[in-house]
């Protein structure tokens, strides 16, 4: 009895003792916010003084300290990309200590180091968008919240455009091809001349810099899961041709229905090319931001390989954000790349984790430097290509500078049946993978295709603008085995036609000696039909096609703001490429349409659009 009292008292003695040791201890708890008031999660918070502690924020961008002894402390937060936060906290016995952290980008000067080579008068800024200038070392540049050095060799790859040039009606009556949605050569851009340099001819596709862009094209309506809209008007830079636009506008998810779950396999290059701040540190805050948009249905898996492949994350549901974000905080570069197995482990997952009815994709983030390992790069477009057809699609995420591999990249993205997104800053980022995640990620049409044929008695040439690298055959359009693009939810695909009219003189080879021109067909309503478009698409799970079929009416009308704005795009994109058919084309004239064509704009990207063009302008000037 007596031992019973003896432990029943000690332990009474052992819970007062814990519970004044508890009473003499405070805690320390906050949140993290960016400049904009948005959470931060994965910031690492560490505590140093009389002793130390160290967490990471939860999604929520919280962090809490519980039984800090009384004492005066250092508090840092840091976060790749930010700057450096430090704060003194004293903490006494029993209080509570509440702290709100804003975090800002960080600058040159703190990011940027300058080799012992550099002279020391080195002139030091670089262009921003707005034409101003920035502190920074020469080569360095600041884009749009990500610090990125200058390379120390420049090994970008890009394929050549061979511009597409007019095609009598005669010869060539049907002009087909297969729908992009990339938009990688928008941002690419924009990164060439926010660092002050026009960017390389071929680094311009024309059709990614329209396709950027969002266009009031009409709802769709009945079954097809996207509507076709068609205009025509007078050309801007030709007084002599017109222009002729096909609108393509994907259905958007109704807000009132939940979206259908998503398996995600994040791929991450990991090695030694992906430290600088504008390559993994910016794709782990790509991440943090997509993350919080993950329900409980969804699932998210990381796979990184550099030199050897690893699981950094299991599948992992929606909800459990803490976990996933601990493990993008560990992502760290260093090593040689083998792309090819990291793929495979990836497709592994995705398939053991396959979600029927739901969205199934891997999400490539890279330089694009596949340049070690036994595998091909045919080999990988081969097993991207099975991969398409057993449901699991491919998107990919380029980065950095000095070392992107365009080429690899868009045809990776483009044999998966998924989009190519370069990401040149923090908000480009939020664009992809939040505010357009289900254009990006969500498939509401697959190898979709449009087929014009332009009517003789009307046109007597036509040039499609843009879309070199995805003319097909005219055979190709009836082909159910011929792959061709994606359409997302609310994706916009806009595509534009030069028109020589019938009767205006076309520049092109001499008159055939042996040949006669067929008759025209003497329909009455012949010359009032300019073309009929065609589409043909399929169901993200189907294997049959469906066909969409509109008739182009002969008629010009005024230019609407969709027109007006996609024209000024165009028009730019044929002065960066020096494009031999951009005829009386000009920075002046096509800023001055896009100004009056600029419409609703509540994200800002087409008044961001009107600051480079007169950012191209003033580098052209400078040639």
């Amino acid at each position: 009895m007596r031992l019973r009292m003896s432990v029943g008292v000690a332990v009474v003695c052992l819970l007062v003792a814990v519970i004044s040791a508890q009473a003499d201890r405070g805690r320390i708890t906050g949140a993290v916010t960016d400049a904009s008031g948005a959470v931060l999660p994965g910031v690492t918070v560490r505590l140093s003084g009389v002793e130390a502690r160290t967490t990471v924020t939860n999604d929520r961008g919280e962090f809490a300290f519980e039984g800090v002894r009384p004492g005066q402390y250092e508090l840092k937060a840091t976060l790749p990309g930010f700057v450096e936060i430090k704060q003194q906290v004293s903490v006494r016995a029993g209080g509570a200590v509440r702290l709100a952290l804003k975090m800002a980008v960080g600058s040159l000067e703190e990011s940027v180091t300058v080799s012992a080579e550099a002279p020391a008068d080195a002139q030091r800024r670089t262009l921003s968008v707005g034409g101003g200038v920035r502190g920074g070392i020469v080569g360095g540049s600041y884009r749009h919240g990500v610090i990125a050095p200058a390379p120390e060799f420049n090994a970008e790859a890009y394929d050549h455009i061979d511009e597409g040039g007019v095609r009598r009606v005669a010869d060539h009556p049907l002009s087909t091809f297969s729908i992009d949605v990339d938009t990688a050569s928008y941002s690419n851009v924009r990164r060439f001349l926010s660092d002050g340099s026009l960017p390389p001819e071929d680094a311009v596709r024309i059709e990614e810099l329209i396709n950027y862009f969002r266009f009031d094209y009409p709802q769709p309506g009945g079954e097809d899961p996207f509507s076709v809209a068609t205009e025509l008007a007078a050309c801007p830079w030709n007084a002599k041709h017109r222009l002729a636009l096909i609108g393509i506008r994907g259905r958007e998810r109704d807000e009132d229905k939940p979206a259908g779950p998503r398996n995600l396999v994040f791929l991450l290059d990991v090695s030694g090319s992906m430290q600088p701040p504008d390559k993994l540190p910016l794709v782990r805050n790509a991440m943090r931001m997509l993350v919080d948009t993950l329900t409980p249905q969804d699932r998210i898996a990381i796979v990184v390989y550099a030199g050897a492949s690893g699981l950094v994350l299991p599948s992992t549901r929606g909800n459990r954000k803490e976990v996933i974000h601990q493990a993008i905080a560990r992502l760290e570069a260093g090593g040689s790349t083998n792309g090819g197995a990291g793929i495979q482990l990836a497709y592994r997952i995705a398939r053991q984790h396959f979600v029927r009815g739901g969205v199934n994709r891997v999400v490539l983030a890279t330089d694009g430097d596949f340049n070690v390992g036994v595998t091909s790069q045919d080999e990988l477009v081969r097993l991207i290509e099975k991969e398409r057809e057993n449901g699991v699609f491919l998107s990919v995420l380029g980065v950095g500078t000095g070392n992107l591999k365009d080429s690899t990249l868009e045809k990776l993205a483009d044999k998966g049946n998924g989009n190519y997104a370069y990401l040149d800053s923090l908000q480009e980022a939020r664009k992809v993978l939040v505010r357009e995640a289900g254009a990006t990620l969500n498939a509401i049409a697959k190898d979709v295709k449009i087929q014009v044929e332009f009517n003789p008695a009307a046109v007597a040439a036509y040039r499609l603008i843009g879309y070199e690298n995805r003319v097909l055959r005219s055979e190709d359009f009836n082909n159910d085995r011929k792959d061709a693009g994606e359409i997302g939810e609310g994706h916009s695909v806009t595509a534009l036609y030069e028109i020589v009219p019938a009767g205006v003189e076309v520049d092109s080879v001499d008159p055939l000696k042996y040949q006669r021109p067929l008759p025209l067909v003497r329909a009455t309503t012949d010359a009032r039909e300019l073309a009929t478009v065609k589409v043909r698409y399929k169901a993200p799970d189907g294997d049959a096609s469906r066909l969409i079929t509109r008739v182009m009416l002969n008629a010009n009308a005024q230019m609407s703001a969709n027109l007006g704005f996609a024209s000024a795009v165009a028009e730019f994109g044929m002065l960066l490429r020096n494009s031999e058919h951009k005829g009386s084309a000009s920075y002046g004239g096509l800023v001055a349409r896009a100004r009056s064509f600029r419409g609703t704009d509540p994200e800002g990207y087409r008044a961001e659009f009107i600051k480079l063009v007169d950012l191209a302008a003033a580098l052209h000037a400078l040639r």
